[in-house]
């Protein structure tokens, strides 16, 4: 077995074992309302068992991590898969380290599936390893890409728990202002997870069934930007994955697989939305939301009630004020290291590639846009005394813009860190 499959096994063999832990979290503070054992008894015994299979899945991971890092010739952290199953080991260093400061089950039901959601997105891009671009043959960026993404686990960990806090408080069947508010709020929030989850599973479902689609487009190259000093008219193809539900602006149909009977795209990327892959990523767009807006329908109306409060009895036993306090702990050790990881190091990185600290890249724009809403998270907790439910508010709205910051903006936004999107 080559160096390339030992690490794909350890990383998939990771991503089970996760998915079983988070299981046996959740049997951990749910299963003894119907064990015979002491309360007490069965939460720790099943907890040491979901920590231990977490710890195993974590060593497998590392496995992957070194043999990828041996093979390809550079650190693991160089286009979004790679990126992604690296946030998805710190989501999982994260949770150990916090988990052994509180000793808390629950913390396990919700930040391991954070971690496996992530891992399993990772996996829908490319698994080959690529050679590095010149801008990122430097130590900067890794010393940058790592520890940005160990402050993004704990933020990530901090919405766990901050999610926790606020499905175990709040009133789902109350009729004031407030609680439907709150209601609507949790519902989104979820309905943004499965955003993604359906994404994953319409993106392995069709490379399943092998789906492809192409498209050729003419584009225009202005003449300062051509080799020969004059405009010029090239023909690129654009390849899709996702059946073409929208396809790019004036473009001609190459080759398409037919899906559910429908022969040729629904509709055409607007005029507006620039770049030859603009109309491909506004399909996956699209093909999201679809596939999330399905998944929440099909789970209300198997529940009949909202998603938040059929997971509300699961967390009954947990102390609010205990969750509340473990995602305030988890934001303040983020904090530090994303100001050095998604900043400093970053911009000392942009200095050696581009020659300048800050050009306003989106990503830049973006990364600084995080650090300032955890800023002011901060500073509300500590000086006006929020917390509570609106602290729990504010670590998952910051989650939600680190994730736009992490999918959005690479996959949709153009900019100079596009290259971590395909």
């Amino acid at each position: 077995m080559s160096l390339e499959q030992v690490s794909n096994t350890a990383l998939i063999v990771a991503f089970l074992l996760y998915i079983i832990s988070a299981f046996l979290f959740v049997i951990a503070i749910t299963g003894k309302k119907w064990s015979d054992r002491d309360p007490k008894e069965h939460t720790l015994r099943w907890s040491k068992l979901a920590f231990s299979v977490t710890i195993v899945g974590f060593v497998s991971q590392i496995i992957y991590f070194i043999t990828r890092w041996i093979y390809s010739g550079h650190i693991p952290n160089a286009n979004m898969f790679e990126f992604m199953t690296l946030l998805s080991m710190m989501i999982i260093v994260g949770f150990i380290i916090i988990y052994l400061i509180y000793r808390s089950a629950g913390i396990g039901v919700f930040a391991l599936p954070v971690a496996f959601i992530v891992q399993a997105y990772a996996m829908v891009f490319p698994w080959e390893a690529e050679p590095l671009i010149p801008a990122l043959q430097d130590n900067w960026l890794k010393i940058h890409v790592t520890t940005a993404a160990l402050g993004e686990a704990f933020f990530a960990v901090g919405f766990a728990t901050g999610l926790m806090y606020l499905i175990r408080t709040v009133n789902f069947t109350g009729t004031s202002k407030k609680d439907r508010r709150a209601t609507r709020g949790i519902e989104f929030t979820i309905f943004a997870i499965l955003v993604v989850v359906g994404f994953i599973g319409s993106v392995f479902l069709f490379n399943a069934l092998d789906y492809q689609a192409e498209f050729s487009k003419e584009v225009i190259v202005p003449a300062e930007e051509s080799e020969l000093e004059i405009e010029q008219v090239n023909t690129e193809e654009v390849k899709y994955t996702l059946p073409p539900i929208v396809k790019p602006y004036k473009s001609e149909i190459t080759s398409m697989d037919s899906y559910f009977g429908i022969q040729k795209p629904l509709m055409e990327a607007p005029f507006w939305m620039k770049g030859v892959n603009a109309g491909r990523k506004l399909n996956t767009v699209v093909w999201a939301l679809l596939t999330g807006t399905l998944l929440y329908c099909l789970l209300r109306l198997i529940l009949r009630k909202p998603i938040g409060a059929k997971i509300q009895p699961i967390l009954s036993d947990l102390d609010p004020e205990d969750l509340d306090e473990i995602s305030y702990r988890s934001i303040a050790i983020g904090f530090p290291i994303f100001t050095l990881g998604a900043l400093i190091f970053a911009m000392i990185w942009a200095h050696i590639a581009w020659e300048r600290f800050w050009g306003w890249d989106p990503k830049e724009v973006w990364a600084l846009i995080v650090w300032l809403f955890y800023s002011v998270y901060l500073h509300l907790r500590l000086s006006r005394g929020w917390q509570g439910s609106k602290s729990s508010w504010l670590s998952v709205i910051g989650f939600l813009i680190v994730m736009f910051t992490l999918v959005g903006v690479n996959l949709v936004i153009a900019g100079l860190h596009s290259y971590a999107g395909v």
